[in-house]
């Protein structure tokens, strides 16, 4: 026994890694396009800069319900391939692609009909608002392709084919950013079009990529294999809305608390706010690390609980924080030393330079509670566990970011303790992971098959 723990410790790491690493990579060409979405809007100044990112936090809403599926997705096709009943995970990947378009098609109406409403709801000034209400408008039009996109690559991710999706997302990526670049600045015969051709050429590129994934798909090309079936399968459906729910609510409460962050932020002028998108875009990229990490948890805690192996699945969600936690905090070393050239390099107006450096060491700070969250937070997601994320969630918007936040801003504080609130998000919303982790009682939580 003594020599077996080792053993089954180096294992354990190595298929967390084996998982992990392909899914980092694809998360981080996905912030790379938004940094350079960013970089983009720099060239035309810092209204541009604040548009964009208040169309990437409408973008992020309407993908909140569409990531609480993919959580039931990965859950359910994990658990069944597990245990080897390949046609019930294909099943539940066939189910949640049909949710998906049905979700994606509701949710996109509002961005189609109102788009300049949603963007005056930030208080930005009206050429900012008009600029941002362009680029959420041509999110909208793409965003049935998008989400099919997302249920595919969750259902062959859950399966343990993580090299898949990452090929296709690094054409998309490539496509995005240089569509991006041609309609936004311009080049003959095409005229700019500033912050909305930034978003038409995100959009035009991941539509192309999608029907090529799509086809591949359709002819058997991958193992998971299309259903090719009309009918919905409403035992199925409803058991991925049962898991899913919470993890959506929990996602929405995420996007809306965040607009609400970014309300408060706004009075604080936009170079305050432009910092802030600017420090996201750029934080962006250690915290995918940990977002991989926390994809691998859920594959691997689902796969081992479908297998009937729960000490594994145990296993698996430490080793996943443990991995999470080195590269996060690696991430937040390099964050601090390049702090001024990083923000330097994507504006040269000095105040927000100074907001974005503030911002990054902030976050810095507090990367290990965010490694905490998103791969203990994933490790119960795929064994079931969503309704936990979701209060822990909850608790860290509400009492540890929205409630301070308005509380600094009515006192008059400066953006500096707005910035701040970040920490006492992140390490509530740890501590209340852990502990339900060293529980157990997930571990009961049951998944059926849908069949």
């Amino acid at each position: 026994m003594s020599q077996s723990l080792p053993n089954q410790s180096e294992s354990t790491s190595r298929k967390v890694w084996q998982l992990a690493w392909p899914t980092i990579l694809s998360n981080l060409l996905f912030t790379t396009v938004g940094f350079a979405h960013i970089r983009i809007a720099a060239e035309l100044g810092t209204s541009a800069v604040a548009a964009v990112t208040t169309g990437h936090r409408v973008f992020f809403l309407i993908q909140a319900v569409l990531m609480g599926l993919s959580v039931a997705a990965t859950a359910t096709v994990a658990r069944a391939w597990g245990a080897e009943q390949v046609r019930q995970a294909e099943r539940a990947a066939w189910s949640a692609m049909q949710v998906s378009v049905i979700f994606a098609a509701l949710l996109a109406l509002p961005t189609l009909l109102v788009p300049t409403a949603i963007a005056s709801l930030f208080s930005l000034d009206e050429p900012t608002t008009l600029s941002a209400s362009g680029f959420i408008f041509w999110l909208g039009v793409f965003s049935i392709s998008s989400a099919l996109n997302m249920m595919l690559s969750t259902a062959l991710r859950a399966t343990g084919d993580v090299i898949t999706p990452l090929w296709f997302l690094l054409a998309s990526s490539i496509l995005n950013i240089t569509f991006g670049v041609i309609l936004a600045l311009g080049y003959s015969p095409l005229p700019a079009m500033g912050v909305s051709g930034i978003a038409l050429g995100g959009g035009s590129a991941g539509f192309t990529v999608t029907l090529v994934f799509l086809a591949f798909w359709w002819r058997g090309r991958f193992k998971l294999l299309p259903l090719r079936e009309l009918a919905v399968n409403m035992r199925q459906v409803k058991e991925l809305i049962t898991i899913g729910a919470p993890a959506m609510v929990e996602q929405a409460i995420i996007q809306l608390s965040f607009l609400v962050f970014f309300g408060i932020l706004a009075h604080y002028g936009t170079n305050a706010y432009a910092a802030y998108g600017i420090g996201i875009s750029i934080v962006s990229f250690p915290i995918v690390i940990g977002f991989g990490f926390g994809i691998a948890a859920a594959t691997l805690v689902g796969q081992q609980l479908g297998a009937g192996r729960p000490e594994l699945a145990v296993a698996a969600g430490w080793r996943s924080l443990r991995l999470a936690l080195l590269a996060m905090v690696s991430g937040s070393i390099v964050l601090v030393v390049f702090a001024d050239p990083l923000a330097r390099f994507m504006i040269d107006d000095p105040e927000v330079v100074h907001f974005t450096k503030v911002f990054l060491y902030m976050i810095a700070a507090a990367q290990p509670m965010m490694a905490c969250e998103m791969a203990l937070a994933g490790a119960l997601r795929g064994a079931g566990d969503t309704r936990f994320p979701l209060f822990s969630t909850f608790c860290g918007l509400m009492l540890g970011r929205l409630i301070p936040a308005w509380v600094f801003f009515t006192l008059g504080l400066s953006v500096y303790w707005i910035f701040a609130v970040m920490l006492f998000d992140y390490s509530l919303k740890a501590i209340l992971l852990i502990h339900r982790y060293r529980s157990h009682k997930w571990l009961d939580i049951k998944v059926g098959t849908g069949s």
